[in-house]
């Protein structure tokens, strides 16, 4: 028998018990159990055969780990501890001169209760070495708090209005992106990177990361069989898959700065369709992120160690974390 039939067999078999876990709604149970589901392995022999972002990429060993998917389908690199040097990619980007935009958006209770550890924590791991500038989206500028910032690395505040709705916020903060790359990053950074405020950085999240145009893993997905991922189900909404490749989570994205423009024009023009439409995506601007990438493939996939959440419990492939999830308070946050 060969190794892609039994790994269909193991995967029907464990999804039996996890579906059923996943109806006596136990979700221990179904955490435990879906890191034992295996992930498709690479199919190339060699880093050369990638289609490369840089280079530097034709060095990535991809058989380092081979517990892990650590190429897709159309050839991009999915990055995981142990494929890369991290010095071959620093003194890379730095001879480039690669500058890094980082969006965030702190709106309401959520600037009071994240944003100073998620930009101190950033300092200390995010694209150290290079030019990064804090793009802070809040509706309450003075309460921006005043961050010791290294040498290349500047923080520009930008205000926004305060939607009733929260989901309004994570839908519309799209636009307001697009918006200033054409304003303002696209002539001072080569790079984007948009993050959700409630996370914190633990680990190095370096120049590896940069790309043309960058996914991230969701970490309660990457190991569900694809008929598990949970994409826009409603044909009325611009969202709407009836198949995809991975699933993407809108806690992190980047690359370019046209990319990033192209993905967030995209997801808001979808967005605003949906509205007139009287139609809300069923996870929002995640639902229409993973939309566009799967018809616009990304050139390079972050694994879940770029942002994870310590509740999922031990997963051996998880060997270093480099993002965190911080601790959620949704009824005292969204109200």
């Amino acid at each position: 028998m060969g190794h892609v039939h039994k790994t269909k067999i193991l995967k029907f078999v464990l999804c039996i018990p996890i579906v059923l876990c996943i109806i006596n709604f136990t979700p221990p149970c179904v955490r435990y159990l879906i890191g034992f589901i295996p992930m498709e392995k690479c199919p190339l022999d060699s880093g050369k055969k990638l289609n490369l972002d840089y280079s530097v990429d034709a060095n990535l060993d991809l058989w380092s780990r081979t517990d892990v998917q650590t190429c897709t389908s159309w050839k991009a690199p999915v990055i995981w501890e142990g494929m890369f040097e991290p010095k071959l990619y620093d003194e890379m980007h730095t001879k480039e001169r690669s500058s890094v935009a980082l969006t965030v958006f702190a709106v309401g209770r959520y600037l009071d209760a994240y944003l100073r550890t998620f930009l101190n924590s950033s300092e200390r791991h995010f694209m150290v070495g290079l030019p990064v500038t804090y793009y802070v989206f809040t509706d309450l500028p003075k309460k921006v708090p005043d961050i010791k910032l290294a040498p290349q690395r500047s923080l520009k505040v930008i205000k926004v209005d305060r939607y009733s709705r929260w989901q309004d916020i994570s839908m519309m903060r799209m636009k307001t992106i697009s918006d200033v790359i054409e304003s303002d990053i696209r002539h001072h950074c080569t790079h984007v990177f948009c993050f959700d405020v409630d996370q914190v950085f633990t680990g190095r999240f370096g120049s590896e990361a940069l790309g043309e145009s960058v996914a991230l893993l969701h970490a309660y997905y990457y190991h569900l069989p694809k008929s598990l991922y949970t994409y826009d189900n409603n044909p009325k909404s611009k969202a709407y898959m009836e198949a995809g490749d991975l699933y993407y989570h809108a806690a992190v994205f980047g690359g370019s700065w046209k990319s990033v423009k192209a993905l967030t024009e995209d997801c808001y023009q979808s967005i605003m369709e949906d509205k007139q439409n009287n139609v809300e995506a069923r996870w929002h601007d995640e639902s229409h992120l993973n939309k566009y990438l799967w018809l616009h493939k990304p050139s390079r996939v972050l694994s879940p160690e770029y942002c994870w959440d310590t509740s999922i419990g031990y997963r051996s492939d998880i060997q270093v974390t480099r993002l965190l999830w911080a601790a959620k308070h949704y009824e005292t946050l969204r109200t």
